[in-house]
């Protein structure tokens, strides 16, 4: 089974829009009312039964059973009755609001950290309708229940084959889109390594660096805009909350936030089509970034959004038939990409030097190269993709006369950035 997501700006009226406003804090209402039963089940079961807390712990007996997901959706039809108000949402879209926190209280039981937190006024900003009856989408307009045909902008069109199976209508400051799944009943192999390889190392001096030795200068998304965006969110402090002014200056300070998002990932993509271009097999590092963004870089490190970008090069290269992999970081801008000798250097040295070969190049097309050596030697194992290759020359588009480990380039370049 194939499942896409394709995302597509809508365009709902002002009474349409208000609907929906409408409906999503009715949802945050039955979203916290049900965290709110958890929460005092919890703290019902801190201590013994004879020694709660008569002001902070609610009293509950010990019979009563966790408010599980289906105890939960049971008591929704009861809630209706309580509150006429629930009845002005879809029942499957109410629904979804709890498999939501559900689905939140599962990872924190996995993981042990992430309790669901009781979401503030404008924070539940997306609504879920998981079926329809036929296509709700047309060239012009998406029909929704309750609301019906909302004007969409379809700049691509539904692959033939495909099947809507659900639709996310999401807020992005005042911009309004649908995120649709469609579903359609093939299996896709994954792509197998074959033609060029190319390494590609990211950094904060240089935003990617391949094998070839192509450099990419770093945008800076976010420092771009900041001071901009530090003046907004002085004057949004001022106001007075959810008064008008309020309201219109948050406007403006999400605006901002959403002009440096849509930005980053536009320049990602672009990035990930230029590296398709060059190459058929893409390695990169198989790092952590969570831990580097916790240090004294870390606002340049969330900017860069090393790992969204790894990840939409992974996408990129499934689509377009490419084969991606990562490989071990540890020690790639250590050692000479020419003879594997080891090369200490700290980070203020930019130019690998190699005392045992004489290789000289720039540190970070190194550590490029000997991530696509990596790669080249993980596909070569025997039983990772059902043959055997031995090193880079046995691959297409490599000169036999070259060494083992270093392939020669072709006659292409990527495209850079304009200034």
């Amino acid at each position: 089974m194939l499942t896409l997501t394709h995302r597509y700006r809508i365009y709902p009226d002002f009474t349409q829009e208000q609907i929906l406003i409408e409906w999503m804090e009715i949802c945050r209402g039955a979203y916290n009312y049900a965290l709110r039963e958890i929460k005092d089940w919890c703290d019902s079961r801190k201590c013994p039964i004879d020694r709660c807390s008569l002001e902070k712990e609610y009293i509950i007996s010990p019979e009563l059973k966790f408010p599980g997901e289906i105890q939960q959706l049971n008591n929704l039809p009861k809630a209706k009755k309580e509150f006429p108000k629930l009845n002005e949402v879809p029942s499957q879209v109410l629904q979804q609001a709890i498999k939501q926190l559900h689905r939140g209280w599962q990872y924190f039981q996995q993981k042990g950290f992430g309790f669901p937190r009781l979401k503030k006024y404008g924070r539940f900003k997306s609504l879920l309708f998981p079926q329809f009856r036929e296509n709700p989408v047309t060239n012009l307009h998406i029909k929704l229940p309750k609301i019906g045909a909302i004007p969409i902008n379809l700049h691509r069109p539904i692959p033939t084959g495909f099947a809507v199976k659900q639709v996310r209508i999401s807020r992005g400051a005042d911009k309004w889109y649908a995120s649709i799944s469609l579903q359609c009943d093939v299996n896709v192999p994954n792509p197998t390594p074959y033609g060029y390889p190319i390494g590609v190392d990211v950094g904060l001096e240089k935003f990617l660096t391949t094998s070839e030795g192509i450099l990419v200068k770093p945008p800076k998304f976010f420092k771009q805009l900041q001071s901009k965006l530090k003046l907004l969110q002085r004057r949004l402090k001022r106001k007075q909350r959810r008064s008008k002014n309020y309201e219109k200056q948050r406007l403006k300070v999400a605006r901002i936030h959403h002009q440096i998002d849509n930005t980053r990932k536009d320049f990602h993509y672009k990035q990930a089509h230029t590296l398709c271009d060059a190459g058929d097999m893409i390695f990169m590092e198989d790092l952590d970034y969570r831990t580097s963004a916790k240090g004294m870089f870390g606002k340049q490190m969330l900017d860069a959004a090393f790992c969204q970008f790894r990840t939409i090069v992974k996408h990129v290269c499934w689509k377009r038939g490419k084969f991606f992999e990562v490989v071990d970081a540890r020690g790639t801008s250590q050692e000479c990409p020419e003879c594997g000798g080891e090369v200490k250097k700290n980070l203020s040295v930019r130019v690998h030097n190699c005392p045992h070969c004489g290789y000289t190049t720039h540190r970070d097309v190194a550590a490029a190269q000997n991530i696509r050596n990596r790669g080249i030697k993980l596909i070569g194992t025997v039983g990772q993709t059902g043959r055997e290759t031995a090193c880079a020359v046995e691959l297409p588009g490599t000169d036999e006369s070259q060494s083992r480990q270093v392939a020669k380039s072709r006659q292409r370049v990527t495209r850079k950035p304009k200034k």
